[in-house]
């Protein structure tokens, strides 16, 4: 599998793009996004389904990436899927940072974190929970809720990250008008926690 991706230097790319976070602790802040394909976590809720077939996504070579990256003032890059972790990422952000670029990923921890980063989200899933390892190294731990099941999972693994790990409950977009209240009123009675909002989605941006 490695030798397919050349040690991280081709990636398959759904889409890069140069936007604004809207979602969890760097919500409102100007980054640029890049989207690898493939996942095979299958939340049935996911708003990204399009990225689950990685052989529907063209292997790209890694630098051209990193390239565009360099071209946006915004010095920051998320990496996002799918599922990113699903490949090896040490090249990639490696040389983001060595570049001066800040590094985040966005994972549901099912699998080893390759690379250096310097802000991991961890949104874990119950169909595929997330690695220990993982749940102790996240700096941000952001929960989907669909329905008032998912405070319960949510609670589960907050026990589990580092005390500095920033807790955030969020809205499923299709559900969005049911379950705010629920999530709303979770908070006040759980203040530990904070709301994160699909603010891109409210923007109508990317």
């Amino acid at each position: 599998m490695d030798d397919l991706f050349k040690g991280g230097r081709k990636l398959p790319l759904v889409e890069d793009f140069y936007t604004i976070q809207g979602e969890g602790f760097h919500t409102g802040k100007a980054a640029y996004f890049i989207r690898l394909g493939g996942c095979d976590i299958g939340c049935c809720w996911c708003d990204a389904k399009f990225t689950w077939n990685r052989h529907m996504h063209p292997l790209v070579n890694t630098d051209e990436i990193i390239n565009r990256a360099l071209s946006f003032p915004a010095m920051s890059v998320v990496v996002t899927g799918g599922e990113p972790t699903s490949y090896p990422l040490g090249y990639l952000s490696r040389n983001l940072r060595d570049k001066g670029l800040k590094t985040f990923i966005e994972t549901s921890g099912a699998y080893p974190i390759t690379g250096e980063w310097d802000w991991i989200c961890l949104s874990p899933k119950k169909q595929n929970p997330p690695l220990p390892d993982i749940l102790t190294i996240a700096n941000e731990l952001k929960v989907i809720v669909s329905d008032s099941t998912d405070l319960a999972w949510a609670e589960e693994n907050a026990l589990k990250v580092s005390k500095d790990c920033m807790l955030y409950l969020q809205p499923e977009w299709s559900r969005y008008q049911k379950v705010v209240s629920v999530v709303i009123e979770y908070v006040k009675k759980n203040p530990v926690w904070q709301i994160s909002l699909q603010a891109h989605k409210f923007m109508r941006i990317p």
